[in-house]
């Protein structure tokens, strides 16, 4: 078996991802109708939209400018760049052609690095409009085979679009997993993209081939239609799989463009892959070149926020966790972490916070209503070992419930407080007393046994003790 999900045999998984990420921009691409996901279809239309004659293209510097900040933090190289006509004719892209970059892009030779710490290189992020929506109703899969009649949205046509091609350094479905994840959250920290895949300002397109390690790339076909990454690694893994089947059998893989059916879990031929020559690129001669300055570049570096990555690393410095612990990761994606440090900045354990937020404010947002001091005063309670965790917990659920609150009154008038140890200390002897049969076993090397004999404590101190201090008393008394 191979190393990477499991291929049969001693095949390599190559995986290379296009990434389509439509801009937070307030108008179009070259023209000013509004870029607004969920109006009446066909409403945000003009002149330049429709590709009517005799309609210029004026370009949007903010979409430029956002474009540049992709760049900037997928770590590439800006350079001047053209617009091209990629010429094709879909109807949901009434000029037949589509205005993109070509030979002279405006981002080039960039990484973007994965939680774990693998290198994925970036070949290009490069400015193009995206095309109108068709909505294909009948038949099966949403594909235009077989539909009855399709439904056609221009509101889209012209929304400005940055294209993200990952060079082939992708080895298994988990590793695209990831750099999708890592991708998105970086596009929505910087402001350039919300990347809501439901509603399309995100979409991938993954490359896949096959071959036995150290030799030469594999025919690749790629997959279209994946709308998450859930769907990712599946498409991947089953795309794997149908092209070593095909190889051993003696077969070839066919360049294709394919497209994933989440019904049946498979892919489908969709058209045989076009290449370059096939689109018959020229310069858009109604766009001169774009050539970004020197002092431009530094002002959008400068009002560039911290990405991802720093932020995990400041909150696991700052809480003594590991960059790529389950808590830091979650918290970090959900944009809670400006709020776990301010709960130490306000002289309240971080640490605990963190595990708090991880584990109670998945659904609150970026900015819980809870005060942060409320939760600063609720973790100096739990730490200085006023009250037990599990009482930390109750009164947490009513901060919460309420907005906020002071943690020390709810405390009081709920009668919580921590027992002293001397007086806990009996209530465990006669917890291993009423249970000799799990403190024989606890003491014998299972650790399970344990549970009963700290489940009866917290039931006869009416979950009053401190279950880090029962578990320490017993390790103490087994000795």
């Amino acid at each position: 078996m191979s190393e990477y999900d499991g291929l049969p045999g001693d095949w390599e998984l190559v995986v290379g991802l296009e990434v389509h990420v439509e801009l937070a921009t307030n108008t179009k691409m070259f023209s000013a109708s509004p870029n607004r996901f969920g109006d009446e279809p066909n409403t945000n239309i003009d002149p330049v939209t429709l590709g009517l004659p005799g309609a210029l293209p004026v370009l949007n510097e903010q979409a430029v400018e956002l474009a540049m900040r992709i760049g900037l933090a997928l770590n590439c190289t800006i350079q001047p760049c053209t617009f091209h006509r990629k010429n094709y004719f879909y109807p949901d892209m009434p000029k037949a052609y589509q205005v993109s970059q070509y030979d002279q892009p405006l981002n080039i030779d960039g990484y973007l690095d994965l939680p774990g710490g693998r290198r994925i290189g970036i070949e290009r992020a490069h400015l193009e409009e995206d095309a109108g929506k068709s909505t294909h109703v009948g038949g099966t899969g949403g594909r235009v085979h077989g539909a009855d009649h399709s439904l056609l949205d221009l509101n889209r046509a012209g929304v400005p679009l940055v294209e993200i091609v990952g060079r082939p350094d992708i080895r298994n479905a988990e590793e695209a997993r990831q750099y999708v994840n890592e991708l998105r959250a970086i596009l929505v920290a910087i402001g350039a993209s919300d990347a809501k895949r439901e509603e399309g300002s995100l979409r991938v397109d993954a490359n896949v081939s096959v071959r036995k390690p150290g030799e030469p790339l594999g025919t690749r076909c790629e997959i279209k239609n994946v709308n998450s990454v859930r769907s990712l690694g599946r498409a991947i893994e089953y795309e794997a799989r149908r092209q070593i089947d095909l190889l051993e059998s003696g077969d070839k893989v066919r360049q294709e463009t394919r497209h994933w059916d989440e019904t049946d879990g498979r892919t489908h031929t969709l058209r045989v892959k076009e290449d370059a020559d096939d689109y018959r690129y020229f310069l858009e001669p109604d766009l001169v070149p774009v050539v970004p300055s020197h002092e431009w570049i530094q002002r959008v570096h400068a009002a560039m926020p911290p990405l991802p990555a720093a932020r995990r690393e400041h909150l696991a410095v700052t809480t003594g966790q590991a960059a790529t612990s389950e808590a830091v990761m979650s918290v970090v994606e959900r944009g809670q972490d400006h709020y776990v440090l301010a709960v130490g900045h306000l002289g309240g354990d971080a640490a605990r916070a963190l595990v708090y937020v991880k584990e109670a404010f998945a659904d609150l947002g970026p900015d819980p209503a809870v005060p942060a001091i409320d939760i600063a005063g609720l973790t100096r309670l739990e730490v200085e070992g006023t009250i037990t965790a599990t009482q930390a917990k109750a009164i947490l659920a009513e901060l919460i419930a309420n907005g906020g609150g002071d943690a020390a009154a709810i405390a009081a008038a709920k009668g919580f407080e921590a027992i002293d140890t001397s007086a806990l200390e009996a209530v465990v002897d006669q917890a291993i007393a009423d249970q000799p049969d799990a403190w024989a076993k606890f003491c014998a090397g299972d650790g399970k046994a344990m549970g009963a004999i700290v489940g009866a404590v917290m039931k006869a101190t009416q979950g009053k003790a401190d279950g880090k201090i029962v578990t320490a008393l017993l390790n103490q008394k087994k000795g």
